[in-house]
């Protein structure tokens, strides 16, 4: 029954990759999910209704460790799209998610720094010296983008254009965009490609925005890769003193789209700068500023 069961997943992880195009991260995790609820049940994934669903939830959430929110909101989402193609493919007579009453997850807000602890990690590089120098532009590009992680450590040099000040990226079900840099991001981008990529490339040829500078030993690709991005980006918050488990790649474009919320940006463009799909997860952000506006008036107020 099992292979029966990931048999099905299998297919429906192809027909959403071929008709969305999702990263390969997002289907990793849909298998994972789906998979992870056949080994709990106790019949074909297709025979499963509101019972055993609620059940898994049930089970799920009773947990001395429960998932973490995103995780929850993930599932859900997964078990949606899941009973959805499988109604739809005729597989089965009704669709069980259409009816239940889903657990509410409440609205997890994400973490985010405050400007000034911005600044003092984009000045944090050692900019005298040719990593520092590296490191500063992908700080600086960073924060001035709002990328995802894989979205920064992706970027070649065709997708720079100076010129103009914007950059090209692919995001999320493989959706073009253009994003300003920004004078500040290029003038340090302009410095890292004159006087530092050079002398970390030794030699080697790379069409890889930010690079390493060292050969890797299974080949002699030069790319930075997102788990040194982390590293680095960790590094650099312990050093002004951000503690590991506030910063992340992810945590400076929460950064990114609070900043610009708080000084007047409207929500339509930073969905359009993230590459959202739907405005709703742009929306998250709304509640943090307003949560720092929180915070600002019972600080300074008189009566706060």
């Amino acid at each position: 029954m099992l292979l029966a069961n990931i048999s099905l997943i299998e297919e429906f992880i192809n027909t959403v990759w071929l008709q969305n195009g999702l990263a390969q991260n997002t289907l990793s995790a849909y298998r994972s999910d789906l998979v992870q609820f056949a080994k709990w049940l106790k019949v074909p994934l297709s025979a499963a209704g509101e019972v055993e669903i609620s059940n898994y939830l049930v089970h799920l959430y009773s947990q001395p460790i429960r998932p973490k929110p995103s995780s929850q909101r993930r599932l859900i989402s997964v078990l949606r799209r899941f009973y959805g193609w499988l109604f739809e493919g005729h597989r089965i007579q009704k669709n069980p998610m259409l009816t239940m009453e889903l657990p509410s997850l409440g609205v997890r807000l994400p973490k985010v720094l405050a400007m000034a602890q911005v600044e003092a990690l984009l000045e944090a590089p050692d900019t005298s010296t040719a990593l520092g120098l590296r490191d500063r532009a992908l700080l600086e590009v960073l924060y001035a983008t709002g990328f995802r992680v894989s979205e920064l450590v992706g970027l070649t040099l065709t997708q720079l254009n100076l010129d103009m000040g914007v950059v090209r990226t692919i995001g999320k079900g493989n959706k073009e965009r253009l994003v300003p840099l920004g004078e500040i991001s290029s003038d340090w981008l302009v410095r890292y490609l004159a006087e530092s990529r050079p002398v970390l490339l030794k030699g080697r040829s790379s069409d890889g925005l930010f690079i390493t500078g060292h050969q890797k030993k299974d080949n002699n690709d030069a790319r930075m890769t997102r788990q040194m991005a982390w590293l680095l980006i960790k590094k650099y918050g312990e050093l002004v003193g951000i503690p590991r488990d506030r910063i992340s790649p992810h945590v400076l474009r929460h950064a990114f789209a609070t900043h610009l919320l708080n000084c007047g940006a409207d929500l339509r463009i930073v969905q359009l700068l993230l590459g959202h799909a739907d405005i709703s997860t742009t929306q998250i952000y709304t509640h943090v500023a307003r949560e720092r506006l929180k915070e600002l008036h019972a600080k300074h107020h008189p009566r706060g």
